[in-house]
């Protein structure tokens, strides 16, 4: 299951905007390139996949909105072969550091999670020990 498609980065971007950066033959075609844009959705799941693994159980059952947002954004980075312009560039980061939080789970995501690891007891261990110094040991001191 991939957290974008073709269909959502035209109406978010708009079919010109794709055609630029996906007709990439000689002379050009005129028509969105599907394997490039299949190549850059898998390398987003693959950055999306990559922050989720430790959090939440993958593949991810239904994606959520948030996911899908950051998918697109980082989509339309991957798909620039060359500089892109500030504002495709400062949604990349900003995505990626919200994936971050999510890693992290400052942020969290209403689907299924893995169980974070930790210690096996419920609460605080005490362990008393034997005390060195006792009556017995402190003759001559007190």
């Amino acid at each position: 299951m991939s957290y974008t498609s073709l269909s959502q980065l035209t109406d978010r971007f708009g079919e010109q905007m794709l055609l630029g950066l996906t007709d990439r033959a000689a002379p050009p075609s005129g028509v969105i390139d599907a394997a490039v844009v299949n190549r850059a959705l898998a390398d987003t799941d693959a950055v999306i996949d990559g922050y989720l693994a430790g959090r939440y159980v993958l593949p991810l059952a239904e994606v959520p909105p948030l996911v899908a947002d950051l998918a697109l954004a980082i989509a339309i980075y991957k798909l620039h072969t060359y500089e892109p312009d500030k504002k495709v560039d400062t949604d990349y980061r900003d995505a990626l550091a919200m994936l971050d939080r999510i890693g992290k789970g400052t942020v969290r995501l209403p689907v299924e999670g893995v169980e974070p690891a930790g210690s096996q007891s419920a609460g605080v261990e005490a362990i008393d020990r034997e005390r060195p110094l006792t009556p017995e040991t402190m003759t001559g001191f007190i």
